[in-house]
């Protein structure tokens, strides 16, 4: 009895009326901008994300650290101007050992107490100036770096769907509690399409022993023919109620009332069935994130303030 088999009309009124959740927590993440346009609508998501009050806000960090300065300014800045906790995403690929925990030394003292621990993408044929460096071998070593210095809250990747490069389902459960076992604090999974498949992914994990918290992956759909690309190069599958559901809305009002509705639903379930963290990708864009946060009970700091002029 999704939202797909029931007509649009009052699906999301009735969500917003019906839904109470007050103490669930937040987090977002964003990317840095690259170019000022970007800037000034990523501080404009910043300040309207800062009123859901969040716990954390996440930079993610470019392919081979292709963003890496562009990510510390803007990690920087959520930091000291918003005066929000952050967390800097950092990868191991591509850089020497020396260069990763230098860019975490860099990360502490612009005020990130989190990193998100990443293995990054391997080196191509093409770019492989770095294989003779010292560098971590896998994102164990690099989360065991990291837990040494006591520096840092550490969140690690995790795959309700089974990472496209394992190889099977139990490789990958046996890949994520590696990364626990080497100090990671909480996982964050990759977006997922129903409920369900974080439900079961959770149990799995607990059925083998894997008890630390595992924070829910959630990527509002802004524009779904996007998403279906962006899905197949993830290694997903969209399921084809959902893809039914976009061909049949007749404009782009329906298409968000969709989106809104069935984000809401699959956060709500979650939080019935005992999750109480959820992390929002939100692509620089405030509007959904914000709608669906507020269709499940949160409510907005009126009393903060911009710290930028």
């Amino acid at each position: 009895d999704s939202v797909a088999s029931r007509g649009l009309g009052d699906v999301y009124k009735r969500q917003i009326m019906n839904i109470n959740h007050k103490d669930f927590e937040l987090s977002f993440e964003i990317f840095p901008p690259r170019d000022l346009n970007a800037s000034f609508k990523l501080w404009r998501t910043i300040e309207e994300l800062a009123k859901l009050t969040p716990k954390f806000i996440s930079v993610t960090y470019g392919a081979g650290g292709s963003t890496r300065e562009l990510s510390q300014t803007a990690l920087s800045i959520i930091a000291k101007e918003y005066k929000l906790e952050v967390a800097g995403h950092l990868t191991c690929m591509g850089s020497s050992k020396k260069e990763v925990m230098k860019i975490a030394e860099k990360y502490a003292g612009l005020g990130a107490k989190r990193i998100v621990a990443l293995r990054g993408d391997l080196p191509t044929k093409n770019n492989e100036s770095n294989i003779n460096k010292d560098v971590f071998s896998s994102s164990i070593e690099l989360i065991s770096a990291l837990k040494s210095t006591g520096n840092f809250q550490i969140s690690v990747a995790a795959y309700p769907n089974i990472h496209p490069e394992a190889k099977s389902e139990q490789s990958d459960l046996d890949m994520l509690r590696a990364k626990f076992d080497a100090g990671a604090d909480n996982a964050i999974t990759q977006f997922f399409f129903e409920a369900e498949d974080f439900l079961r992914f959770r149990d799995k994990c607990r059925s083998v022993g894997i008890n630390q918290k595992i924070i829910p992956g959630i990527l509002p759909i802004e524009n779904w023919a996007k998403t279906k690309k962006f899905t197949k190069r993830c290694g997903l599958v969209a399921p084809e109620w959902m893809n039914k559901s976009y061909e049949n809305c007749r404009n782009k009002e329906e298409q968000t009332l969709l989106s809104k509705a069935i984000c809401t639903e699959i956060c709500d379930e979650l939080i019935q069935e005992g999750i109480n963290s959820l992390h929002f990708y939100t692509l620089n864009d405030p509007y959904m994130t914000r709608e669906v946060c507020k269709a499940l009970g949160r409510k907005f700091n009126s009393s903060y303030l911009s710290y930028v002029a």
